[in-house]
């Protein structure tokens, strides 16, 4: 699984192609994030006066080149907002075996699609007081953007504040039994279990944050650039720390801000003698235990 994404790190100074963003309300660089699970598989840095999704073709055909490499088989699915639903990426998906769940922006004629069912939640919400949603689906093509009529998901949810619907683009089918199994991806079950998770994608942009990936303090794009790169081997290095060294304790969890304060930020005595440097850390440490602890867990891995 995939997900692709995009966020904005603020600039304070006059870097290379810096532009205002009206959405974020304020000058800044649009970054393209790329995650699978916890692992974050592309960081490329870009200006902001550019479409969300540019640049996004060719990151995934590179990505999803090297995957194929090392397991030839694997399902790939990507997934992505709104901001992503571009012919140019789902067909491109089509063509390569690339499966797809992506956002799609609402206008007039998708309204016009989900009338009944739209009808049918305020009604529910009329006799309950609570948010109701009903699912469906139907086939469709845009005017001039589309190259092929496409399978469409729409939520017809009905809240306090009104209505509130939602639209998804996919290729996968109703039928589809083999991932995961033994699911099938009827309306419903696709937009509440399959796209919806893509919101932990969130966790891992709020990390890298945390490693200082919105550092941006030289002039150039490309130097930044290489500063987003070193935030994001850090990341892998902390998410590598945490799925071993971690494991079965209790910053098992943890985001990386919690491990650096309470696992790497330590005050310690530093002795350097003829054959041996001295670390001596304070015997008030109050994670000592659990410092030993995944000392032992990092020891017993073996080195390749």
């Amino acid at each position: 699984m995939l997900d692709l994404d995009s966020t904005d790190i603020p600039l304070h100074g006059k870097q290379e192609e810096r532009f205002f963003h009206g959405y974020y309300g304020h000058y800044c660089y649009l970054p393209l994030y790329m995650v699978c699970g916890e692992f974050v598989l592309c960081a490329r840095l870009r200006p902001s006066n550019i479409d969300g999704a540019k640049g996004s073709v060719a990151e995934v055909e590179r990505i999803v080149e090297q995957i194929r490499q090392a397991w030839p088989q694997v399902r790939i699915i990507l997934r992505g907002d709104s901001g992503f639903c571009r012919d140019e990426l789902l067909t491109w998906c089509e063509a390569h075996g690339v499966d797809y769940v992506v956002g799609l922006a609402q206008n007039a004629r998708l309204l016009r699609e989900i009338v009944v069912a739209s009808a049918q939640a305020e009604s529910q919400f009329q006799q309950t007081g609570k948010a109701a949603r009903v699912f469906t689906e139907f086939v469709y093509q845009t005017r001039n953007s589309w190259s092929r009529a496409r399978r469409v998901i729409a939520k017809a949810e009905h809240l306090e504040k009104g209505s509130n619907p939602r639209y998804l683009v996919t290729s996968l089918s109703a039928q589809e039994t083999t991932f995961p199994a033994p699911s099938r991806w009827g309306a419903k079950s696709l937009y509440e279990e399959l796209y919806c998770a893509r919101g932990d994608m969130e966790n891992r942009l709020k990390e890298q944050m945390m490693l200082f990936a919105d550092r941006t303090s030289t002039s150039w794009l490309r130097s930044n650039q290489i500063r987003l790169y070193c935030s994001t081997v850090a990341y892998q290095l902390m998410q590598a720390l945490r799925r071993l060294g971690l494991a079965g304790t209790e910053l098992a969890q943890a985001q990386c801000h919690t491990v650096r304060l309470k696992l790497l930020k330590i005050g310690a005595q530093v002795r350097i003698t003829v054959r041996k440097i001295w670390v001596s850390m304070s015997t008030g440490y109050p994670y000592l235990d659990l410092f030993r602890q995944v000392y032992r867990n990092l020891e017993v891995i073996p080195l390749r």
